[in-house]
């Protein structure tokens, strides 16, 4: 992908941490929103690099949900019980 000038998908490829490979789908399953939407812009490209290392591929990108750190969820428990008495900002 540098060699054609891709450099932001292939940055984006060396973050990609969690894959499987399921009926020959190669699905890469990533969090962030950034990520995700320059490996969908990306998708053909990446297929293409497979293929050229002999794997007949069908990229699929599943957006996993991000799970809450305990501290989210007590701020979000606040917000909920002062919401009506005090305006938060920056919301």
């Amino acid at each position: 992908m540098k060699e054609h000038r891709l450099v932001a998908l292939h940055v984006a490829c060396g973050d990609i941490v969690n894959v499987a490979i399921e009926n020959d789908k190669f699905i890469i399953k990533t969090e962030d929103g950034m990520l995700t939407n320059l490996l969908k812009e990306g998708k053909r490209e990446i297929e293409r690099a497979l293929s050229w290392q002999g794997l007949d591929l069908k990229v699929e990108i599943e957006i996993l949900q991000k799970e809450k750190t305990k501290a989210e969820e007590d701020i979000e428990n606040i917000k909920s019980k002062i919401n009506d008495i005090i305006i938060i900002k920056g919301e």
